[in-house]
């Protein structure tokens, strides 16, 4: 399969074929609505054929100069066979208009959450490597391309296939020759507008890869706004944007004039033919093979005719569209999981909490190593602190550890069992985190808590803010655990955000916990507090601690030093103290014994 490469991601190549199969897949188990519209629509459709028939005999009875009195009956009697035929025809409109919204609002449903689902599941890297903005244009885009794609299918190629038909089948008893002429007017009509929309799929494409720019930048920096107003970049980022869209307008602008070019053919391409068909309806005439009614029949069958053909172009011009709008995501889809389980992965259940990293190596590519045979081991139940500059590979030993990534070379192992063998649901069920920049959900606060045990009782969920001294300043809220924190938690300030984020693991209670800079939003009194908390909370886990503040970690059974990916000490505070080459001495007397 060939790949192209696309913001740092590769993706595999996707055919139309591709998007139509991930779109059948998507749809669920409502397929016979669709069955069931086609069939209703085909059918009222074909009254459009039908009617026209009856308007031949009624205008041919007209001009015939027949008794009056006695052809009134006989074309009453074919009004309201029209009026039966409207009828009719009206009802299986109806009955195919609501089997169409309901196979819709499911089918749309339904590939919301196929692709939500399909997307959750990759890994750390690819969301780091995509804005948030437009993975979720991409995602709508394809749920509204399954949208165009069924409306042109139902109110628009199905009709036209039975009014062509149909009109071929009556026309060709009417007159072969006639018959011939509609048969070339429309194969070249369809034609030529298939070769026009084939083109413009890569403009299409552009055009949907400039969209989903234009929303990233949006995205970027509405949430950045507040850098931008601390920095005055005002004026810079305004350019941007006006750089950005001014790329899609352009792609857009030609995008439609081509349209506009198009749609100029195709009214030229109406009027010709209504001409032409004329003309050789009047030669029918003087043959005597063509009467008024037959005159009526043609003019509408070539009027509606026109209008479903002139909506061709449009169907293969949104079917395209539709391609390119649903191919982004089509493509994430069919990306494959950098970070899966392997084949024979089994879940466990840590019952010791020993993390051994074995002969570890890391990097990101050929050129930026970042963990160096690296050997580490922890025993169940004690607590380790890592330290080092940033860039020694502090964090990315976490990330490691959570399989975020997955490490080059060398083994990690929880209780002697590689990490790769253990499904990544009960890897991360046994470790709890509490990062440096927590984020929240925009729900309550009593939902953020306890996503940590969705089955929490109340009990334990206040208990863990308690223990978390976050109880207080929720208690002070005027919706308590009610209050929505915003997006990102942003209605939080810092110190309670971390504090939200300390009551989660508290309350998950997973035996291996790691704490990033879990104090680092922290002021002294709250520090203070917390620590208590972080007590209890670590008795009788395994518990990594990475730290800037040395005053945190002095109290750890062991304290790793990294250095360019690599231990470069290990041992308790009191013992690198006494080491007088040691770098952890250094750094701590530069903090003056702990505090800056």
């Amino acid at each position: 399969m060939k790949e192209k490469e696309d913001k740092n991601n590769i993706y595999p190549k996707v055919y139309i074929k591709d998007v139509l199969s991930f779109l059948w897949q998507g749809m669920g188990q409502k397929k016979f609505y669709l069955f069931l519209t086609i069939v209703m629509v085909a059918l009222g459709s074909s009254f459009a054929v039908i009617s026209p028939i009856y308007y031949k005999k009624f205008f041919d009875i007209i001009s015939s100069n027949g008794d009056k009195v006695l052809l009134y009956p006989e074309l009453l009697s074919i009004l309201l066979i029209i009026l039966g035929l409207e009828i009719v025809s009206w009802v299986f409109w109806r009955i195919g208009s609501f089997a169409n919204v309901y196979f819709q609002a499911h089918g749309m449903t339904n590939l919301r959450r196929q692709a939500y689902s399909k997307l959750l599941h990759h890994s750390y890297i690819f969301f780091a490597n995509n804005f948030t903005g437009s993975l979720v244009q991409k995602l709508g885009r394809y749920a509204r391309a399954f949208e165009r794609m069924i409306d042109r299918l139902t109110w628009d190629i199905v009709p036209l296939v039975v009014r062509v038909v149909g009109v071929l089948i009556v026309t060709y008893y009417i007159e072969p020759r006639l018959t011939l002429l509609i048969i070339i007017w429309t194969i070249i009509y369809m034609v030529i507008s298939q070769v026009y929309s084939s083109l413009r799929v890569k403009t299409n494409i552009r055009l949907a890869a400039a969209d989903s720019k234009t929303t990233a930048v949006l995205s970027d920096t509405i949430t950045n706004q507040n850098n931008i107003e601390l920095f005055s970049r005002h004026e810079e980022e305004v350019k941007n944007f006006y750089e950005v869209t001014d790329n899609q307008r352009k792609i857009m602008n030609s995008n439609w004039n081509v349209n506009m070019a198009f749609d100029g053919v195709q009214s030229f391409m109406s009027f010709a033919v209504e001409f032409v068909v004329f003309y050789f309806a009047i030669l029918f005439w003087k043959e005597n093979i063509f009467t008024v009614g037959s005159f009526v029949l043609i003019q509408l069958y070539i009027m509606g005719l026109s209008q479903r053909l002139w909506g061709f172009a449009r169907i293969i011009r949104d079917f395209y569209e539709s391609f390119a709008d649903a191919k982004e995501m089509v493509e994430i889809m069919k990306l494959p999981y950098e970070i899966k389980d392997t084949p024979v992965a089994k879940p466990i259940i840590v019952s010791q909490g020993n993390i051994s990293f074995e002969n570890v190596d890391f990097s990101f590519n050929q050129t930026r190593s970042i963990l160096n045979d690296l050997n580490i081991k922890i025993n169940a139940g004690e607590k380790v602190a890592l330290i080092g500059s940033s860039g020694a590979g502090k964090t990315t030993l976490i990330r490691l550890l959570l399989r975020f990534y997955d490490v080059t070379g060398g083994h990690i192992k929880i209780d002697g069992v590689d990490i790769k063998y253990i499904t990544l649901e009960s890897l991360r069920k046994n470790i709890s985190l509490v990062p440096q920049d927590p984020l929240l959900f925009h729900r309550t606060i009593r939902e953020n808590i306890s996503y940590g045990k969705t089955d929490a009782t109340e009990e334990e969920i206040v208990e863990a803010a308690r223990l978390a001294h976050c109880h207080e300043f929720i208690d002070q809220l005027p919706d308590k655990y009610n209050t929505y924190v915003g997006e990102r938690g942003i209605k939080l300030s810092g110190g309670e955000r971390q504090r939200v984020a300390i009551a989660r693991a508290i309350l998950k209670n997973a035996p291996i916990l790691i704490l990033d800079e879990a104090t680092s939003s922290l002021d002294s009194h709250s520090e203070f507090l917390i620590q208590d908390a972080l007590n209890v909370l670590m008795k009788g886990k395994t518990t990594i601690v990475i730290a800037h503040r040395l005053s945190t970690i002095k109290k750890m059974d062991r304290i790793i030093v990294l250095e360019d990916g690599a231990v470069i000490e290990d041992g308790s505070h009191d013992g690198l103290i006494e080491n007088e080459n040691s770098l952890y001495k250094k750094l701590w007397e530069l903090q003056a014994g702990g505090f800056i």
